[in-house]
């Protein structure tokens, strides 16, 4: 009997012993099942029997197992969605291809992953739509000409369209504009032929410059000329009215000495030029007989008169004779 009990308890020992060890297994698997690691740069939203009640941000947190579990993962990076190119209809009845990208991070994980079913579909949807608007409300020069107002206007729009969804559009950019080929050739011939009327316009106007300032140099040249007759002509006039004065101061003096001296003065100028003209003559290159209009008596007659003139300025003046002698010229005048 005694033998009987003792292996009872023994066996309720053992039994206890497995029941401990039991229910230690299953707090180690319990407390293992709630232990969550959140990494860095990701959000984990906590479900507590399929309502969202906490947002697990990076590090260690503990749920409770079979009541609590996580729903999301959001990433709260900067993230970078791909727009795929679209055929877009612009204002001017152009199509054209167009790809862009976005740039967004995620402000609040709750509103990411409970607000909107789908994010990136949802914002891949409403960037195109809205890239569609903005760009068919332009020209097609202006789609070429100004993306970044275009990158400006969807900005604006999309942040504000997502901003209830948790979402912060960083930047919105345009990838590439590919317009149709005929466009695209057109285009080119329209920049060859302004780069051409460019070139023209700079040509003319340097044609226009050169033509300027050859006429400045021709009207400075004709004022320099100008200025040099104006100034050979005074100096040409100050001469004449140089040589005018010593022509009238010689005729002065000639008058004089004709005055003083009477004929003999005049025959010897005449015979000076007399002599001047027929020297002229002799020694012309085109002369070869010389007829004198005039008779040999009247060159020896001036030859005469001019030796006479010569004889009267080199014969010495007489001594005048004495006031007290006889026979004295009363006129001052010696006898020859």
């Amino acid at each position: 009997m005694r033998r009987a009990l003792d292996s009872g308890i023994e066996v309720m020992g053992v039994a206890m012993e497995g029941v401990l060890v039991l229910l230690a297994v299953l707090v180690a698997v319990y407390f293992f099942t709630g232990v969550r690691v959140v990494r860095q740069g990701y959000v984990y939203t906590i479900e507590r029997l399929g309502k969202f009640t906490l947002a697990a941000t990076p590090g260690l947190h503990f749920i409770m197992p079979f009541v609590d579990r996580v729903g999301r993962k959001v990433n709260m990076m900067e993230q970078v969605l791909d727009i795929p190119g679209q055929e877009i209809i612009t204002r001017d009845n152009a199509m054209v291809g167009v790809d862009a990208i976005v740039f967004f991070q995620v402000l609040d994980a709750g509103k990411a992953a409970y607000e909107v079913s789908d994010l990136f579909v949802a914002i891949m949807q409403l960037t195109t739509t809205n890239l569609r608007t903005v760009m068919g409300s332009m020209d097609l020069d202006e789609t070429l000409s100004k993306r970044d107002e275009i990158n400006a206007r969807l900005l604006a729009v999309v942040d504000h369209a997502t901003s209830p969804w948790g979402l912060k559009i960083t930047r919105v950019e345009i990838k590439d504009i590919r317009p149709p080929a005929d466009i695209s050739n057109a285009m080119a011939r329209q920049m060859k032929a302004e780069r051409e009327k460019r070139a023209q316009i700079l040509e003319a106007e340097g044609l226009k410059s050169a033509e300027i300032l050859r006429a400045e140099g021709q009207k400075q040249a004709q004022i320099l000329e100008a200025e040099g007759r104006r100034e050979a002509a005074y100096r040409d006039a100050e001469a004449r009215e140089r040589a005018a004065e010593a022509e009238a101061r010689a005729t002065q003096v000639v008058s004089e000495a004709i005055a003083s001296s009477g004929t003999q003065a005049l025959n010897y100028f005449v015979a000076q030029k007399y002599v001047e003209a027929v020297q002229r003559f002799a020694v012309s290159p085109n002369a070869k007989t010389i007829l004198f209009p005039v008779e040999a008596t009247q060159l020896i007659g001036s030859l005469g008169g001019i030796g006479a003139l010569i004889g009267d300025a080199i014969k010495p003046p007489a001594n005048p004779a004495p006031a007290d002698k006889p026979g004295a010229d009363k006129s001052g005048m010696g006898r020859a």
